[in-house]
């Protein structure tokens, strides 16, 4: 008596609708609501996990996989979950399939954008990727960032107190890997200290560490300009005491950017406290945001999926004017050109100008503001728009508002400048889901964009910070981790220095 087959074989393509080329894709197959732990022969696999381990290989923390827009897998009868996704901008597909003994089942997929930013100008980017690089990976990491269109992964170096990890091959345009509109670069989060946050740096030509001076992150700031880089923190400043680095760095104008959106500081990814804290002082600071993968997130077996660790949860977006290259793609960040989302798309403008735009204008003159957010009812559903202006709301919309809706949302406001003014915008979808873009600064008669109503608390509120790490340098740490103590009398002339600026931005006030 003839043996039955045992198994029946499912064979997919996918391909992009506007291209109908294959197309890099995550999958995740499910059987039961249990990941299937069997792998296709096409995953592609690169070594990963925090603190530079071989946590990970081809499963994502989530279970799912990425290919490069095909598989086929031997799989038992039965009925089966396929997901397939591609980052915030294409429509997420989910699909049942059954299974069976000696057949094989065909499955051709298209996916669909509901968006299409570059057609718009604006790429988005991931700048907190930790995973090691040489070249034999570039190939395989871009496949990764392609699967979760992310047009931009800057994969960083790592450091703490004693070394480095995640090391590159290569910074500069020595370290650019790109094919097509989708690159690799090199970046740094080092220094990253308990006392005084995470330092980031994107874009210099080279890595900066000063080992003996590591609590001086304002040498490491310099030096990345130096070598035609920016830097800021990570984080949101929110944890490891990043605000006291903000504060002391910020002040004393060795800040360009901050991760605005991510999380592994809250549910709610979005938090703008430390970020409107600078903005309100009158000190211009481009918004970026990254997934801090493999670090943020739970894996499948602590956590539900879609907390899991992923490339481009969140990501920022910068607006490149031609085709994106690597500098082109700089030059839109140095210029401050940059929206961050995990979801909302947005367009903000002031008289024309994009966000990071520095607009001088005369007393009188009207500001003519436009915003719009962009999303989709099923994945993306847009509750609210606001136009932000030195912290306070000053126009809204909601779903709720005659001619606005969940796909799409538009405000307009003409205002007069008064007085030099930051503007943003900013978005929510669903409880997690928000965007917000670096204002343009408006600058009347020649006078700075601060906020006079605010900023005596906020220098109040710098002070405390300052005092707060004052205090801890008196405090000679048993834990090796928190050095700082160390670097006393380097940090103490540091908070001295910011301390003028204080007193100088006070006078300014009067």
């Amino acid at each position: 008596m003839a043996q039955q087959p045992a198994s029946g074989r499912l064979e997919v393509q996918v391909t992009d609708a506007t291209t109908n080329q294959l197309t890099p894709v995550r999958v995740r197959l499910s059987r039961n609501g249990w990941a299937v732990k069997k792998l296709p022969k096409a995953a592609v696999g690169v070594m990963y996990g925090v603190w530079d381990h071989a946590d990970g290989y081809d499963y994502q923390p989530d279970s799912s996989y990425y290919v490069a827009g095909q598989f086929s897998l031997d799989l038992p009868p039965g009925t089966y979950q396929l997901s397939l996704a591609k980052g915030p901008e294409y429509l997420e597909q989910k699909h049942q399939l059954q299974i069976e003994a000696g057949q094989v089942q065909q499955q051709n997929y298209q996916l669909k954008r509901w968006i299409n930013m570059p057609e718009k100008g604006w790429y988005s980017a991931d700048d907190h990727i930790h995973i090691r690089r040489s070249p034999r990976e570039d190939s395989l990491l871009l496949t990764w960032t392609q699967a979760e269109d992310v047009h931009v992964g800057v994969m960083l170096r790592m450091g703490d107190f004693w070394e480095a990890y995640y090391p590159q091959y290569a910074w500069g345009e020595k370290g650019v890997y790109q094919k097509n509109d989708y690159l690799l670069t090199s970046g740094q989060e080092d220094p990253r200290t308990p006392e005084l946050g995470h330092a980031l740096g994107i874009g210099a030509s080279d890595k900066v560490r000063f080992g003996k001076e590591y609590y001086y992150y304002d040498k490491v700031f310099d030096k990345l300009r130096e070598l035609g880089g920016l830097g800021g923190y990570a984080h949101q400043a929110e944890t490891f005491h990043g605000y006291r680095g903000l504060t002391l760095d910020g002040l004393r104008g060795k800040v360009d950017v901050l991760e605005l959106l991510q999380f592994c500081a809250s549910d709610k990814p979005l938090i703008t406290n430390h970020y409107y804290h600078l903005l309100d002082l009158g000190i211009p600071v481009t918004a970026v945001a990254g997934s801090d993968f493999p670090w943020c997130g739970n894996d499948h077996a602590t956590g539900p999926p879609e907390r899991s660790a992923r490339l481009g949860n969140v990501r920022f977006y910068t607006y490149v004017d031609g085709p994106l290259t690597y500098n082109s793609w700089k030059a839109g960040l140095a210029a401050g050109h940059t929206f961050v989302s995990n979801g909302p798309m947005l367009s903000f403008e002031v008289n024309g100008q994009l966000p990071g735009s520095k607009l001088p204008v005369s007393k009188g003159t009207t500001l003519h503001i436009t915003a719009h957010a962009y999303g989709n009812a099923a994945q993306v559903p847009l509750q609210s728009l606001e136009i932000v202006g030195h912290g306070k709301v000053l126009g809204r919309v909601s779903i709720s508002d005659a001619g606005q809706s969940t796909e799409h949302l538009s405000l307009t406001l003409d205002i007069p400048a008064e007085q030099g003014i930051w503007l943003a915008a900013r978005a929510y979808g669903n409880p997690t889901q928000a965007a917000h873009t670096t204002p343009v600064y408006v600058q009347v008669d020649g006078k700075n964009f601060h906020n006079p109503a605010t900023a005596p608390q906020y220098l109040k509120l710098s002070e405390g910070y300052l005092k707060e790490l004052k205090k801890d340098l008196k405090n000679r740490q048993a834990d090796p981790q928190y050095r700082a103590w160390q670097y006393r009398a380097g940090l103490e002339r540091r908070i001295a220095e910011t301390q003028q600026v204080i007193k100088g931005m006070k006078k300014q006030l009067r």
